[in-house]
């Protein structure tokens, strides 16, 4: 059964093999500008059958209290370095601020009881890893639904990105948003993005608790993202500003996110 089982990559590996560039030479030929315009289509072609496959609301599976994982593994940072950052942990979140703002009618900064005063769902998801490992957890918060209803979305809005706390690459950061030309000199923090379609599903949330309790450090608090349709790296943690735009472009490396400016499907469906 495992060997049946087909990453997304080597599928559309498969694919090309079937056009005559060959099983074992498809890594190779990823490397160069051709690969990645392969790699980039066969994305979009995924993309696309998942959405007519899932539709835009259908759920990620749910589970029972007694299926909680006693121990959750915490994927990526699971204890932010940024003296910002601590100093907001050290006061127990008193003076953290979401900010909501880019393609909107209304910007706004949310404290935490700002966010407990939104209607809340709880939900117990599995959490998948793109490493391979999985766990179950309860989560508590609003649906982005209902944030972005709340400052109100323009037309033009496509996309929605979330900027994190935690700098993964020299040092202290000096903002959120880079560019393309500054990306391999200056600090770079975590971000990830979604498209309107997952960003407005019902179990899409932004948790402020874990199984009950308030977020841990090590899971993302005060607040993180919770996107149960996709692969973990795309539920960012330690959330300090929401943005909605028209284009990624010009926002890190332009993909859509950290890993993902590195390498990793910008839709990480599963």
């Amino acid at each position: 059964m495992a060997n049946a089982k087909l990453t997304r990559r080597r599928f559309f590996c498969a694919g090309a093999a079937g056009l005559g560039a060959g099983l074992m030479g498809c890594d190779r030929a990823a490397q160069g500008p051709a690969g990645h315009s392969v790699l980039e289509l066969a994305e979009h072609v995924t993309y696309r059958a998942q959405r007519l496959l899932l539709g835009a609301n259908r759920l990620a599976p749910k589970f029972s209290e007694s299926d909680i994982s006693p121990n959750f593994k915490a994927n990526g940072t699971s204890d932010p370095p940024d003296e910002a950052y601590k100093a907001l942990a050290t006061n127990n979140f008193v003076d953290w601020r979401l900010r909501v703002d880019g393609l909107v009618a209304n910007p706004l900064n949310l404290s935490l009881p700002d966010l407990r005063a939104f209607p809340a769902r709880t939900q117990i998801t599995r959490h998948d890893c793109v490493e391979g490992w999985s766990c179950i957890g309860k989560w508590t918060g609003p649906s982005l639904s209902e944030v972005l209803a709340r400052v109100g979305a323009r037309s033009q809005a496509r996309f929605v990105v979330f900027y994190c706390a935690d700098t993964m690459e020299g040092g202290e950061a000096a903002g959120e948003t880079k560019t393309r030309t500054t990306l391999d000199n200056q600090s770079i923090r975590y971000y990830e993005s979604l498209d309107l379609i997952d960003a407005l599903h019902p179990q899409t949330i932004l948790a402020y608790e874990m199984n009950g309790e308030p977020l841990p450090v090590a899971h993302g608090a005060p607040l993180r993202l919770r996107v149960e349709r996709q692969l973990g790296y795309k539920m960012a943690k330690y959330l300090m500003r929401i943005e909605l735009v028209d284009s990624c472009a010009s926002i890190g490396g332009g993909r859509g996110g950290y890993w993902e400016d590195r390498g990793y499907d910008w839709y990480a469906g599963i």
